[in-house]
């Protein structure tokens, strides 16, 4: 049930372009897709293979919970990077106020 929540909030939070145009594009080279195209058409003999095609509709629901996580996982990657930084910019922002102060007493 919190699955098929999350993918009716993330259907209503689909930009334009993710309507449009419902699949990412792929990173694999044009015979890396064909490999992958003809592994699908055979039929799967094993059992979790054969589970997994149960699960098929829910895939465009993982791809985008994937991209997501992705994406939050990068911006907290920036916020450190960036909250890194700025202490560095207040330590040097101390040091300049300290001097200056130094060098009104003198």
């Amino acid at each position: 049930q919190r699955i098929l929540r999350l993918a009716e909030m993330c259907r209503r939070l689909e930009t334009e372009e993710e309507k449009v145009l419902p699949f990412y594009p792929s990173s694999l080279a044009e015979w890396e897709q064909q490999n992958a195209r003809r592994a699908l058409e055979q039929t799967p003999s094993e059992p979790l293979a054969l589970a997994l095609q149960d699960y098929v509709g829910l895939e465009q629901f993982w791809k985008r919970f994937n991209k997501a996580k992705l994406e939050e996982k990068a911006l907290e990657k920036a916020r450190a990077g960036l909250a890194n930084r700025n202490q560095k910019l207040r330590g040097l922002l101390q040091q300049y106020l300290a001097g200056a102060a130094i060098n009104q007493k003198v």
